[in-house]
């Protein structure tokens, strides 16, 4: 039997409940489509500790603000669907906008706290977008686990503990970040650099190294700050939304404090926003890409 395409929800439930029969572990991978090596990651690994593999491709609206790039976000369903299809995805819910939030939607979920800081700042209502609709793709496939990358390290966290809070049936499985050859974190978004903003992406994590390492050797978070701040602005044509040194757990300001830090980033480079983490344990034998 070949892979499950569906849009509609309920007989998306149906077709993972007859899958899930006899016992069988349920995974699920959460994306917008537009798949790259880091959402192949988890595919791999979902495929490899479940039974039945499932995959959601859905471009959510409600995390996108008024001035951002919903419009512009790439969509590729054919072409993504083949290539799950090759990683032994058992199905696909690829729900429409209208599937999702009917005609007079009017429940959101909500995390508080974790949800205010670093991007929360600057996308008011994004986090709710995100957790509403993680929850609904929850409800509908009813996954065993569900995996996210540490790329997004805030959404993590957020998704993180509105499981754990809500008491969801679901483990919350992390996977480390994907890279270019250069450092670059794979995202969609990335498609969307010019070759001359391509070649200069690349900084934003080397600075965040940098800091790390040097918050492995004892800076405190600010300094770690500092220094990524100083290391992004060789870089011509950065725009820095924030760079930041926070708690693992509680993603509040590290401040004079040092490891355990996350330290992370977002920046425009162009039109492009990107974002990136790198975590620095207690050890402070070595900086790492974030996890969870």
């Amino acid at each position: 039997m070949g892979m499950l395409v569906e849009r509609d929800p309920v007989k998306t439930r149906q077709c993972v409940r007859e899958l899930r029969r006899g016992g069988k572990s349920v995974g699920l991978v959460p994306t917008m489509g537009a798949l790259h090596e880091g959402h192949l990651s988890l595919l791999r690994r979902c495929r490899a500790e479940n039974d039945v593999c499932a995959l959601s491709i859905f471009v959510n609206p409600t995390q996108f603000g008024p001035q951002e790039d919903l419009g512009a976000y790439p969509r590729r369903l054919t072409e993504d669907l083949a290539v799950a299809e090759e990683l032994g995805v058992d199905v696909a819910f690829a729900p429409r906008a209208e599937d999702m939030y009917q005609a007079g939607f009017a429940t959101w979920v909500t995390v508080e706290g974790l949800t205010e800081p670093l991007c929360g700042r600057s996308r008011p209502g994004h986090f709710r977008g995100v957790t509403t609709v993680v929850t609904k793709l929850f409800n509908v496939v009813e996954p065993d686990r569900a995996y996210f990358g540490e790329k997004d390290y805030q959404q993590l966290a957020v998704v993180r503990r509105m499981a754990r809070d809500l008491n969801m049936a679901v483990e919350i499985r992390a996977c480390p970040t994907v890279r270019e050859a250069d450092g670059l974190a794979m995202s969609s978004r990335n498609a969307r650099l010019t070759a001359e903003e391509r070649a200069l992406a690349p900084a934003l994590y080397r600075a965040l190294r940098t800091a790390a390492e040097a918050a492995a050797k004892g800076a405190t978070g600010r300094e770690a700050e500092e220094i990524a701040r100083r290391e992004v602005a060789r870089t011509p044509r950065f725009e820095v939304q924030y760079v930041e040194a926070v708690d693992p757990e509680t993603l509040e300001p590290k401040g004079d404090r040092g490891v355990p830090m996350v330290l992370a980033a977002a920046a425009y480079l162009g039109e492009v926003r990107l974002v990136d983490n790198v975590s620095v344990e207690a050890s402070g034998n070595d900086a790492q890409d974030a996890e969870g």
